[in-house]
């Protein structure tokens, strides 16, 4: 038995391997695959995280196929510098402010471009068993002593022990990037043993292991990414001494932790993020870590309107969107307030404003559609203008210059929604012509006023106060209206090819038939804000009403 089996290991590690790929190391059957027999008589051999990342990539791109779906506005940069990066095989610092996707980044790599990988069940360090040396898996599953002839961690005790016990029979899963890929928020408490592991008390009180023994060994950070990708994010942050606990990864590709005489080597990549304040080179990162991330990319927020809008309707958490409705004109008037507030002059331009910001202000109008109307009247929840007050709490910004108190902050960030809120409703004036604009000012005479208010409904039978009751009085502001909905209804359309080509969801942007008058009373809430905009101003607004200017 025991000749059969040393037969079997040697000729499955000393052949090349019995299968085509479907990607990097991954056999077209692999779902067949699942005991290390299996794994042993197809002369399965792993690939590499360095491998599997840049033959995956190239494959992709040969196939010209996005390799990074959710990553939107960087085509121009970031990409291409993503990809040498990779190509090349090197560790990635990317360097940006809040909220530029940097740690988005790297999970799409880790989820898009490593492959499925076979390790034993149950392994917490991703113990793939055909790395084990061949003299060692075949004294493993002849249940010999194992002859270890250098101190390298190739796989874990527990995982020799489960060979041991069920031999050829042993259970294997294949496991995805994603799972092996691992995030580490940089914070003062992090210390060196969350890294690179520790001794664990609890194992040698339970086993009754010698202390450095490699059974007390508990895996850190680094060897839990094992075959993967380790993230750390803000990695200024961690103080020189845990830094250094790094550097023979990048180095060598192998690291030591404490006493143990054993060589571990995580086949990880790195990829950290820094904010530009913090990024020098004799600064916050220490210079010899600083060199060895080989490859270092800047990243920024978007650069046009509609890569905001798609990143905010990408990423904005809508609980029930079959019942919402997003006009894009609300998705463009948020994401031109996050822009005016990265430009604005009393802002802190080095601390940044977040694509957050837009992304938690949407949630918040759609938050305020529902508590005001929709679940009280049973109508679709579309935001409008005069929800906007509600974004309130969720911009946050830093002022610089000016007293940075609340009462100015609020004014700041009035004057921003304000200008916002001109520049998007003024787009859908420019189209009236003079004399359309002289008739909608016939329409309102001093004591004449349209009524506006988030309690007012766009259609109600029993009060003639709603939205399209009162369209009703004024022919023309009517006309204008249904003009302006055949507009954005045209909008909507070509924005949900957009979001289509990027794989991003827009049931909520999606054009619907029957909108119970709200899509009407928030394009007439457009329409009236866009007449206080032309010059000479038609209206002007006050309280809840807007009428002609006096």
């Amino acid at each position: 038995m025991s000749k059969t089996i040393e037969d079997f290991i040697h000729c499955s590690y000393g052949s090349k391997p019995d299968y085509t790929e479907i990607m990097a190391g991954v056999p077209n059957d692999y779902s067949q695959i699942k005991t290390l027999g299996d794994l042993l008589r197809i002369n399965y051999k792993h690939v590499t995280v360095e491998k599997q990342l840049r033959d995956n990539l190239i494959a992709k791109l040969k196939i010209q196929e996005y390799p990074y779906p959710g990553i939107i506005g960087y085509n121009e940069d970031v990409i291409p510098a993503v990809n040498r990066a990779i190509l090349a095989g090197h560790d990635i610092l990317f360097v940006g402010q809040i909220g530029q996707a940097k740690t988005k980044i790297a999970e799409c790599i880790a989820d898009s471009l490593l492959s499925l990988v076979p390790v034993v069940q149950g392994s917490i360090t991703h113990d793939i068993p055909t790395s084990i040396p061949e003299e060692q898996m075949i004294d493993i599953l002849n249940d010999a002593e194992v002859v270890r002839t250098s101190p390298e961690f190739n796989v874990s005790k527990e995982c020799e022990e489960i060979i041991r016990n069920n031999g050829l029979n042993t259970k294997i899963n294949w496991i995805k990037g994603s799972e092996r890929y691992r995030y580490i928020l940089a914070t003062p408490d992090i210390s060196v043993k969350d890294l690179v592991g520790q001794i664990d008390a609890l194992k040698i009180a339970k086993k009754g292991v010698e202390l450095y023994d490699i059974e007390s060994y508990s895996s850190g950070q680094l060897l839990q990414a094992r075959h993967g990708i380790l993230c750390i994010d803000e990695l200024p942050v961690l103080d020189p001494r845990k830094q250094v606990a790094l550097l023979s990864v990048l180095q060598e590709g192998k690291f030591t932790t404490g006493s143990y005489p054993v060589v571990f080597k995580p086949d990880a990549k790195i990829i950290a993020t820094a904010n530009p304040v913090d990024y020098t080179h004799s600064g916050k990162i220490i210079e010899p870590l600083y060199d060895r991330l080989r490859s270092h990319i800047n990243t920024h927020y978007p650069r046009n309107i509609l890569d905001e809008m798609l990143i905010i309707l990408q990423e904005a958490r809508i609980a029930e969107a079959e019942n919402v409705f997003l006009p894009v004109f609300m998705l463009r008037t948020v994401a031109k307030i996050t822009e005016l507030a990265r430009t604005h002059p009393d802002i802190n331009h080095d601390k940044g404003v977040s694509v957050r910001v837009g992304i938690h202000a949407l949630e918040l109008l759609v938050g305020e559609a529902e508590r005001t109307r929709s679940i009280s009247h049973f109508v679709e929840a579309i935001p409008r203008f005069c929800d906007i007050h509600s974004i309130h709490q969720s911009i946050k910004f830093e002022l610089t210059e000016i007293e940075d108190s609340l009462e100015t902050r609020i004014n700041v960030l009035n004057s921003i929604i304000d200008n916002a809120i001109k520049e998007v409703s003024f787009e859908y004036i420019r189209r009236l012509s003079v004399e359309h604009l002289a008739k909608l000012k016939n329409e309102f005479t001093k004591d004449k006023r349209f009524m506006v208010s988030q309690d007012i409904l766009g259609r109600c039978k029993s009060n003639s106060l709603d939205y399209e009751s009162q369209l009703d009085l004024f022919p023309e502001l009517k006309q204008v209206v249904a003009g302006t909905i055949f507009v954005v209804e045209n909008e909507q359309k070509k924005f949900v090819e957009m979001a289509n080509n990027f794989g991003i969801r827009s049931e909520a942007v999606r054009v619907r038939e029957d909108k119970n008058g709200e899509f009407t009373a928030a394009i007439t809430e457009v329409i009236l804000e866009g007449l206080r905009w032309v010059q000479p101003p038609l209206l002007d607004r006050k309280e809840h009403s807007y009428g002609a200017i006096q």
